[in-house]
């Protein structure tokens, strides 16, 4: 078995049994967590352990989230193909790949310029050119180019920073963990007109989002 197949036959194995298992059934989703080499975006000392079932270290205090909750964040958007999407939180750029393979386009944020470029330059050699990498605080949002049908954040907020609830769209949905900075619920905010809709998910524990309406500096 070759290197390329021994990959994607981990890649199989990690969508039938970390999410087909716990119950991800968006076939849209569970095609693109086949078809993104997970491997290529954690650091080459954890390739071996790229496709487990846990967060792993990215460098800079940051970590490449757990394939089953970005499998199932990535659910909760229910992205059709047309949508504008905000990722809050860079990181190694796996969600942001994950993403662009089921949006029409993807900004994400990140705070920490050497993540930012990392990502870019990765996303750039997998001829994902749909995603734009922005270096700045994710607790503002990019109101630039909103209103945005959906936002994911992959850092955790004490409470969801203002900025994300206004540029949301009418109908758009809005995933992100929300507590302490030790553990969090994961919420799913929906935009009805002027009001906004929160169903609490499920515990996780994600890395701090830091900023201006987040936490203040690590």
């Amino acid at each position: 078995m070759s290197e390329m197949e021994a990959y994607s036959h981990e890649r199989k194995r990690m969508v039938d049994k970390q999410m087909v298992r716990r119950g991800i059934r968006d076939e849209r989703v569970l095609e693109a967590m086949l078809a993104i080499p997970r491997h290529e975006f954690v650091p080459p000392e954890q390739v071996h352990q790229a496709y487990v079932d846990a967060p792993l270290p990215i460098g800079n205090s940051q970590t490449i989230s757990q394939p089953y909750i970005v499998a199932l964040m990535t659910e909760l958007l229910y992205l059709k193909g047309d949508e504008t999407v905000l990722e809050i939180g860079t990181g190694s750029g796996y969600q942001a790949a994950i993403l662009a393979h089921l949006a029409k386009k993807v900004y994400s944020i990140e705070r920490i310029p050497e993540l930012a470029e990392r990502a870019q330059s990765l996303l750039h050699s997998l001829q994902l050119e749909n995603i734009e990498v922005v270096v700045g605080d994710g607790s503002c949002g990019l109101p630039e180019h909103a209103p945005y049908q959906a936002i994911i954040v992959t850092a955790s907020a004490p409470e969801v920073p203002k900025p994300l609830e206004d540029q949301l769209s009418d109908g758009g949905r809005l995933v992100v963990p929300v507590g302490s900075r030790v553990g969090q619920v994961l919420e799913l905010w929906r935009r009805e007109g002027q009001k906004l809709v929160c169903e609490k998910l499920a515990p996780v524990a994600f890395v701090p989002l830091i900023g201006e309406h987040a936490w203040s500096h690590e």
